[in-house]
């Protein structure tokens, strides 16, 4: 069995195969490109982890995985019952079988048959992607119909050189562990992590996801029971996994049911990757690719047998800032003007962002997420949010509305700075608003963490990467509660009113004047000496100024 770090090395490999195969093939810096390398993976990890579940179904049966596979008989079907979690095969869409027919002047069309049929098998619908009008996209689409049709054939014949058994195999892999699995997928979408398009098309850095997952998990002691955690702007879901991980899993399997959406066709894709990599199947009927704005994927289905309506235990969200929904900004506020209220709150309680005349995409769409977030949780429901650090301190506005509705209504948990360029694509500073329903007795965590980190450079960009002690310290401090110079500070409700409803730590640290014990001579012998320096300075300036005066006179005359 292979060791963690030599697994790791012989999956990188093969996804930079794949990126040199799609590259060689004109496919570069192509929309297509992503689809390819991500399908190809996706396939292959799916392939091995079915014959790997084979393998061991059939020792328990004594019988081969030939014979199971090439009879397709009960045993099959009882397979199929034992491993429901996992994506179907059958023997002519395995690697195991396709391997042998290279040879064939056809075989990129056997390929992309299998991979369609892999996606129209009745029992992985669920592992299609449901759009936000109920329709659904198929898992797999015929991938060698994106390079040239004189090279599809060459193409699918190099794609099974790259990822044939004998080369490697993913079963010494699914043992591992989510951060293994985090760091695979970091890897394989790094090239297409790009905050491009609509919402968010890059997902949160690793180490401010288990922050946030880690923060939230400890707010309050978790039973044994299943958890509904929710994202309404997910990317490529890296915070709303680090959550359901952190979670972990309780007498009847995971404690989270993940519900997701974002808007993004591509997050979705990764999104689901990552899910599948994570083995959280029983969650992919939920994950949404849709407006979630507009269109609430998960409004109407049932939850509460009184409401009827759809609310969560934890929701994460780090969502766009700023974009250009002008498009659709007032149909968002005429269809959600009359939204049943919650907790005393509609919708968009606090209004939808203005069209501005010039410059639209200035558009500040995240105050819509945050009020969505704020209605969609539950009584007791925890959230973090991703904020710009403006939105802590804003005066008047949207902003200043919603601060107070936190405030007034007691849901404030804490709230922590970040460094600045924490994210690669943004220069923007940002926090991160951690609400708590359940919080009525008022202890608020206020962090500046914006001291912290060390600046590297990744790629033409400029981030700040923070230490393992660094994540420590601030995990502790908030959970803790602990209070540090200049760096977190416990306050109230009452405070935070008394400072117009700023969620700035700084406005809250003491302002500290250091006293020196010193006797009535040295007192008086520091006096002699600041007034001798002052009387040299004046006698300095008086000099200076008749210099000045006797050279413009100069000047006068010339």
């Amino acid at each position: 069995m292979a060791d963690i770090f030599t697994l790791e090395k012989q999956i990188k490999l093969m996804i930079d195969d794949l990126k040199g195969l799609s590259a060689s093939n004109g496919l570069a810096n192509q929309a297509s490109e992503e689809v390819v390398i991500t399908s190809v993976f996706l396939y292959k990890f799916l392939n091995d982890k079915f014959m790997s579940n084979l393998r061991a179904f059939a020792a328990d049966i004594d019988m081969s995985t030939e014979e199971i596979l090439r009879n397709e008989n009960d045993e099959m079907d009882a397979f199929f019952d034992t491993y429901p979690q996992d994506v179907a095969f059958k023997y002519e869409d395995t690697i195991e079988y396709l391997i042998n027919r290279v040879s064939s002047d056809t075989f990129y069309k056997k390929f992309d048959d299998a991979l369609e049929r892999i996606s129209n098998y009745p029992q992985n619908e669920e592992f299609s992607v449901q759009l936000a009008d109920g329709t659904r996209k198929p898992l797999f689409t015929r991938i060698t119909e994106n390079v040239e049709s004189s090279k599809r054939n060459n193409f699918a014949k190099n794609i099974f050189g790259i990822i044939s058994q004998d080369r490697f195999d993913f079963s010494d892999a699914f043992e591992s562990n989510f951060d293994f699995y985090s760091a695979i997928f970091e890897y394989l979408i790094k090239d297409y992590n790009v905050a491009a398009g609509k919402y968010a098309e890059y997902f949160t850095p690793q180490t401010i996801s288990s922050i946030i997952a880690k923060i939230l998990v400890n707010m309050s002691p978790v039973e044994d029971k299943i958890y509904e955690v929710h994202d309404p702007s997910a990317g490529s879901g890296s915070l709303v996994l680090h959550l359901a991980n952190e979670l972990g899993r309780g007498s009847f399997g995971d404690k989270a049911q993940v519900y997701t959406q974002d808007i993004s066709a591509k997050s979705t894709r990764f999104l689901r990757i990552n899910m599948l990599l994570n083995g959280l199947t029983n969650s992919l009927d939920n994950i949404i690719e849709g407006d979630t704005l507009d269109t609430p994927a998960h409004y109407n289905i049932p939850h509460d047998p009184a409401s009827g309506v759809k609310r969560f235990d934890y929701i994460t969200s780090n969502p766009p800032f700023k974009m250009d929904f002008s498009s659709t900004r007032n149909v968002i506020e005429n269809k959600w003007e009359n939204s049943e209220e919650r907790d005393g709150i509609k919708r968009f309680f606090a209004g939808v962002p203005k069209i501005p005349k010039s410059k639209k995409e200035s558009m500040a769409v995240y105050l819509c997420f945050i009020q969505h977030i704020l209605w969609s949780l539950k009584d007791n429901g925890k959230a973090a949010i991703v904020c710009p650090t403006g939105f802590l301190t804003a005066k008047s506005g949207i902003e200043n509305t919603i601060r107070q509705r936190i405030i007034d209504n007691r849901w404030l948990k804490g709230v922590i700075s970040m460094p600045s360029n924490i994210f690669a694509n943004t220069g923007t500073n940002v926090s991160v608003l951690f609400i708590d329903k359940g919080n009525h007795s008022g202890d608020i965590m206020l962090i500046d963490a914006s001291k912290l980190g060390t600046k590297v450079k990744d790629g033409k960009n400029q981030r700040t990467v923070l230490s393992d002690e660094e994540v420590k310290l601030i995990e502790d401090t908030f959970i803790n509660q602990e209070i540090i110079d200049d760096f977190s500070v416990k306050v109230s409700y009452d405070e935070i009113i008394q400072k117009s409803y700023s969620f700035s730590a700084g406005q809250y640290f003491e302002i500290k004047i250091e006293y020196v014990d010193i006797t009535a001579e040295e007192f008086a012998e520091r006096m002699d000496e600041y007034e001798s320096r002052l009387s040299e300075q004046f006698r300095k300036g008086v000099e200076l100024e008749k210099s000045i005066i006797k050279q413009l006179r100069g000047l006068k005359y010339e």
